[in-house]
């Protein structure tokens, strides 16, 4: 890629962002619901065939105008109260949920009063108006919240940063095992690779197959992951991408070649998996009392430590071997690497196959992470890995690694003051904000001389 092209690449990457996040704002994510008041419950919502539904009393009088929210499988949605008290909430798909009460809207002074709630429903540990909830055997699940006085019990405004700060951390490096495969493409080929999203979901896909369906414990599954997320990068650099840069393609062309693969493989997983989300092994585990307000549970511990061995280790590579100094001189400058005796296609071919592999263990710890893993979950982060590699400086994977921690973080923390529909925006905002002051990214160079 020349100089000038790479110099525009953020430019456009960030005309992307900026795109999205206008049409984020106004139009609101896909799922959530209008906060309207509905004359009728659930009028304000898309319908599906699963609701939950209610209504919410004090000493026998209806409350409206009650917020209400549930959360689950990666869908949010909320809606309020209307005259009679009466809400309802519709969602995507039998599974499990989280239903809050917005406590700022109640009366003064009341909160749900936990001894009347239905049988076998209990307040999330810690609070005082979020429930767990289930389907039964039909598609609709009726929980009639009735109030009664007494003390909220409510987390502080540090409580809440600390907890968002190590949630933005645990993504921030899941994230960063994506973008640096995204990076090390960027920076070897020249390619923007929009179908390494189908990259992650393949890798979650793989661990529904050999750990929900077939039942291998996860220590087993994750090895087969990153093996047939190798196979993978290999088939597609062979059957795809080497053939084109053999015969001489444009950058534009085969990132519109990349946009067609991303749409091919994203419904060919949606014909074989279905529409629904599908939970891995051990997804529900209880969070723990780590320290003050941080609370983690033993996936999310794994999930940071496995990150952070596995980042370290590619670092290692990337500075220490033959062939991690020759990606890292092919990036800088593909046409002197290969004037030096560098086997370009042959370190391109790695490339591939390492970042394939780190997108397939990517893709599973972001099935943890929201839970649940669905034919396009992938796509759901796709820019968040630009904007990461944007971020950090195009090509480099230190670069990327940074800019992922940052953009995890902002995304986390923005639900502080950002409805949760609209968290990625803000990360998007920060990227253009940026780049208007640092076009080459945090770690990238200005120019690179050939």
């Amino acid at each position: 890629m020349t100089s000038t092209m790479r110099r525009a690449a953020p430019v456009v990457i960030a005309l992307l962002g900026f795109l999205l996040a206008a049409t984020m704002v106004l139009f609101g994510a896909p799922g959530a619901a209008s906060a309207a008041v509905p004359d009728t419950p659930g009028a304000d919502q898309e319908e599906t065939d699963f609701y939950f539904a209610g209504v919410i009393k004090f000493d026998d009088v209806a409350v409206p105008d009650v917020t209400i929210s549930v959360e689950g499988g990666g869908f949010e949605a909320e809606t309020v109260t209307n005259a009679e008290g009466a809400w309802r909430l519709y969602v995507p798909e039998k599974d499990k949920y989280t239903l809050t009460v917005d406590e700022d809207t109640l009366p003064d002074g009341v909160i749900v009063d936990a001894s009347l709630l239905p049988e076998g429903t209990q307040p999330i540990q810690g609070t005082t108006a979020s429930f767990d909830a289930e389907f039964g055997l039909t598609g609709s699940k009726i929980l009639n919240l009735f109030l009664g006085e007494g003390e909220r019990q409510t987390t502080s405004f540090v409580d809440q940063l600390v907890e968002r700060i190590i949630n933005g951390l645990n993504f921030g490096l899941l994230l960063a095992l994506a973008a640096i495969g995204v990076s090390l493409i960027f920076g070897t080929t020249g390619l923007t690779n929009f179908a390494h999203a189908e990259m992650v979901t393949f890798g979650a896909i793989v661990a529904v197959v050999f750990g929900t369906f077939i039942g291998l414990p996860m220590w087993v599954t994750i090895p087969i992951v990153l093996i047939l997320g190798a196979a993978l990068g290999w088939g597609l650099d062979a059957g795809v991408w080497r053939p084109l840069r053999h015969r001489g393609i444009g950058m534009v062309p085969l990132m519109i070649v990349s946009i067609g693969l991303s749409l091919f493989l994203r419904y060919l997983f949606q014909f074989f998996l279905g529409g629904s989300t599908t939970q891995l092994p051990g997804s529900d585990s209880p969070k723990i009392q780590i320290l003050g307000p941080i609370k983690l549970s033993a996936v999310d511990m794994m999930s940071m430590g496995i990150s952070i061995v596995v980042i370290i280790a590619v670092a290692f590579w990337l500075l220490r071997t033959r062939v991690g100094k020759a990606t890292r001189a092919i990036s800088d400058n593909p046409g002197l690497a290969a004037a030096s005796g560098i086997n370009v296609d042959r370190v391109i071919r790695t490339v591939w196959i390492l970042s394939a592999s780190l997108a397939g263990l990517a893709g599973v710890l972001w099935g943890y992470f929201r839970p649940g893993v669905k034919w396009d979950m992938g796509v759901h982060i796709l820019l968040l890995m630009f904007a990461a590699v944007t971020l950090g400086g195009l090509g480099t994977a230190f670069g990327a690694l940074v800019g992922a921690l940052i953009v995890g973080i902002l995304v986390e923390v923005s639900t502080l003051w950002l409805p949760s529909d609209l968290k990625y925006v803000g990360a998007l905002v920060v990227l253009i904000l940026i780049l208007l002051v640092r076009p080459q990214g945090i770690l990238g160079r200005r120019e690179r001389i050939g």
